[in-house]
């Protein structure tokens, strides 16, 4: 029998004005696994992301957090259950340092003054742990590649010890080596008993990380496929609508692994 997901989504739907941006949508993460969100511009992986996180709750449906219904109404429900996320934009400053940024928002005080001894002692001890190598941490974030900051963003969630990250297109402006050090980022977390929600239309990436892909095509479960015995035909033929409603047949089987 399958383990109980970490995060089920039950029938969720979200509406912006006219626009019906999600429609009953079926999804399941469990613990130690990467889930692949794809799909085409506007299919709603965005909103589906702010869903989980709480920052533009549903309007319909069941959100199961290990197997019990929860409200995510605001960005603190999520984190108080253990959802991290980082978006597209990052939401760091460029004027502070590595340390700064980590704790930003959630500062160490000795005495009512900045502890900035302890909070550099702890970044390197989780950038050590975390076999991530940033030459200075004192150096002010705009100075470091766009591969440093993203690990740095990644970093940041991991000082709450998150039970489920959620990536909205992490690798999307990356060159080849960054994105390598990401992705063995993203294993190491898998590799902690975390869950992983990406999105990415990256096929290559999706490929060395994820376990399972989930399609969604205007707004709606559009595919939910193996990531290990599916073609990338396939998933892109769901992707494009080809195979319209291929969730009906869940998890696909194909003859052809990917090449």
């Amino acid at each position: 029998m399958p383990a109980q997901p970490l995060l089920a989504l039950r029938g969720v739907s979200k509406r912006f004005a006219a626009v019906q941006a999600l429609v009953d949508v079926e999804l399941e993460i469990r613990a130690g696994e990467v889930v692949a969100l794809v799909g085409d511009n506007a299919a709603g992986k965005s909103t589906l992301i702010k869903v989980i996180s709480g920052v533009g709750p549903a309007d319909k449906g069941v959100i199961e957090w290990q197997g019990n219904a929860v409200q995510i109404k605001r960005p603190q429900d999520a984190q108080i259950l253990g959802i991290s996320t980082v978006y597209q934009d990052l939401a760091m400053c460029g004027n502070l340092d590595v340390v700064g940024n980590l704790y930003l928002g959630r500062e160490i005080h000795r005495l009512g003054i900045l502890n900035e001894v302890e909070m550099e002692r702890r970044t390197r001890e989780l950038l050590q742990t975390l076999s991530i190598r940033i030459p200075d941490v004192r150096a002010p974030l705009a100075t470091l590649s766009g591969g440093q900051r993203q690990v740095v963003a990644i970093t940041r969630s991991f000082l709450s010890a998150p039970k489920l990250l959620l990536l909205d297109e992490p690798t999307a402006s990356l060159g080849i080596e960054q994105t390598n050090q990401l992705l063995d980022l993203i294993e190491q977390v898998r590799d902690r008993g975390s869950g992983v929600l990406l999105i990415s239309h990256n096929m290559g990436d999706i490929k060395a990380v994820a376990d399972r892909i989930a399609v969604l095509r205007l707004g709606r479960n559009n595919g939910l496929f193996d990531v290990n015995t599916t073609s990338q035909e396939q998933i892109i033929s769901s992707i494009t609508g080809a195979t319209d409603n291929a969730v009906a047949h869940r998890t696909t089987h194909a003859e052809e692994a990917w090449p």
